[in-house]
Parts: C-alpha cells; structure tokens; sequence
C-alpha cells in the first residue's frame, strides 16, 4: 500500500497521514492512533519519499564518486557503502551516488546541492590539501569527510583512523623482531592517510636513530598488481629488504605473490605487515590469520559516517564533528624475526 492510498481509506491528507507516522505534535492523539492502526493492519511502510512530506527534507544521502580513483571497483569502498547503506535502510535514507570524472567533480557537487535532493553528503578519500571542503562549505550543504585533509586549521566533521599512530606502532613492531630494512608501499602520496601512514613510518624510524631508506618506499594505486611489481623490484635489489609494509591487503597479495615467486616464504624469509580494513570478503576462519595486520572495519566506518551525516542533516548546527579511531594489531603467520639484525 502506498502512502496515498492509505491516506484515501483515512479521508485524510497525505501529509497529516505522514507526519502521524512521524510523531509530529500539530496531529492530535485520536489521528495519530487511527493512522498508525490503520497501518500497522496493512502492513504499511512509510518510504523515504512519505517521510520527506512530514519534514520538508529529501531524505536522501549524496555520494560523488571520482572515477580517477576507481572507487567503484574498489573493494574498500564497496565495504563502505555497504555499512552506510545498513543505516539508511534502518533510518529510512536513500542513497543518491552520483559517479564522475575527477575533474567534474565540483560541477556534481554544485548540482546536488542546486537541485536539493540530498540532505548532507559523505566525502571520500581527501587529498592533503582538498579544494572540495571549501566548496561544501560555500555551497551550505551538512557534510562529512571519510578520512581528514593535512590542514589542521579546516573546520568540518571528519571520521578517520589513526594512521600516523597505527602505521608508526606496526614499523616499531617489526623492528622489535630485529628488522632493519622494512620496505614501504604505501597508498598515493597525495591522499592524506598515506601522507599520515608514511609520517608514523618515518617517526618510527627517527626514534630509534635508523636511516629510512627512500629506494624502499612507493606511493602507488593500492593494487595486487602494484603490490607484485614493487615487492618484485625490492626483492631483486642489492639490498633487499627483510620486512615488507604495505597499506593495504590488496597489495599484500600481491607481495606475498612475488615471495613465492622468489622462493622465500612469507613470516620466515620476509616478513609481511599489512592494514587490512577488515574487508567482508576476505574474513579468515583459521585461529591464526595469514597477514599480521593493522586492522579498522571500515564497513563500522560506513554505519557511523552515515549516522553522523543523517545527525548533521537533522541539525546543521550540531557540527563539526571529529572522531579518530585506533587500530588494533593483529598478529598473524606473515611476520617472524629477522633472520640476520643488521
């Protein structure tokens, strides 16, 4: 039964029958529970559409996908939206992506917001110095960024992970097992968590009065193929390295792929240390993991972007919202001792 029809059987307007269902106090008590008996006797459920009547509001989500990046095969953006659209479902959102050449991107911004159909959006994946966070901020649009851009200035809601932290603890970890020439591949050096995971690596490195050394570190697309290439050049060096980190799972495979490769064996000949994002498609059943891995669901990172942006959507002045979450260490069968402490 659609709202309409439902209001026709209760010789009511479509929107007192919605702001009934809503709880809005301009409906007496005798409407309201008219309403909802009737709608709970056929088994009525109000759409997105029905609510937005009730409070004047699209009840709409915005999402603009640069291709550039290839989010749309990315599996850890698949992961997101899929969080996010577990508390749309349970608030009663939908969610509007618009995807775009990178270059379009703020010609797709500027278009949502002029036709209204989204009450806040969700921004993914910020550059160090994003030029999207002014433009949201002009445009009068409620947002959230998933991740933070470098200026620590900038007034917006974020959710991030703790990547200089995170990336700094697994670098002292593989130190403590005697590693001295860890390998970094890491994410684009544009893209503020790989700037933030190489900051930590580096702090790691200054701590303890070691070198870092800049023929082992990568910014690439996170990849298994990249991961493959890179592991492959450091492995065929001069000076290869005894542990290898990457920022992401994908390209894990892609260095434990190159390892066998080489004949070495992963946790004993080089050890491997990955992020790994708790990907739903990857879960491990066996009781020790494959990867020894700094870990964050950004599927929990989708429900909770998406509860703070319906939370800014309800009261644009409530922000700006900050929240910084800490990775836990998971120790799996990819890590081990150097085998020789330079």
């Amino acid at each position: 039964m659609k709202l309409k029809e439902l209001a026709d059987a209760l010789s009511l307007s479509p929107t007192t029958v919605s702001r009934a269902l809503n709880g809005y106090p301009e409906v007496s008590e005798a409407t309201r529970k008219r309403v909802i008996e009737a709608a709970r006797a056929s088994a009525y459920q109000p759409s997105s559409s029905a609510k937005g009547l009730a409070t004047g509001k699209s009840m709409s989500i915005g999402h603009v996908v640069p291709l550039g990046h290839h989010m749309m095969i990315d599996p850890h953006f698949a992961d997101f939206i899929a969080g996010a659209g577990e508390t749309y479902a349970r608030e009663g959102y939908d969610m509007l992506i618009s995807v775009v050449p990178e270059a379009e991107q703020e010609r797709a911004y500027r278009a949502l917001a002029a036709s209204r159909k989204v009450d806040g959006m969700i921004v993914h994946g910020p550059k160090q110095n994003d030029p999207r966070i002014a433009l949201l901020h002009d445009l009068g649009v409620p947002f959230i960024v998933h991740g933070r851009t470098s200026d620590p200035d900038e007034d917006y809601s974020w959710l991030d992970i703790n990547n200089r932290r995170c990336f700094r603890r697994a670098t002292e970890f593989l130190m403590d097992l005697g590693h001295r020439r860890i390998a970094l591949l890491n994410g684009l050096d544009e893209m503020s968590f790989a700037m933030r995971r190489r900051t930590g690596f580096e702090e790691a490195h200054g701590a303890r009065d070691m070198t870092v050394a800049p023929e082992l570190m990568f910014h690439d697309e996170m990849t298994e193929p990249n991961g493959y290439a890179r592991a492959r050049q450091v492995l065929g060096s001069d000076m290869p390295p005894s542990a290898i980190m990457t920022s992401s799972v994908l390209q894990a495979i892609g260095t434990v792929r190159a390892l066998r490769d080489a004949g070495l064996e992963p946790g004993k000949d080089v050890s491997v240390l990955t992020h790994d994002d708790r990907l739903s498609f990857l879960q491990e059943m066996a009781s020790v993991p494959i990867f020894t891995a700094t870990r964050s669901s950004i599927r929990d990172a989708g429900r909770r972007c998406a509860e703070l942006i319906i939370g800014l959507a309800d009261d644009p002045e409530g922000g700006p919202v900050h929240e910084l979450w800490e990775a836990e260490l998971v120790v799996g069968a990819s890590t081990g001792r150097a085998r020789e402490v330079v």
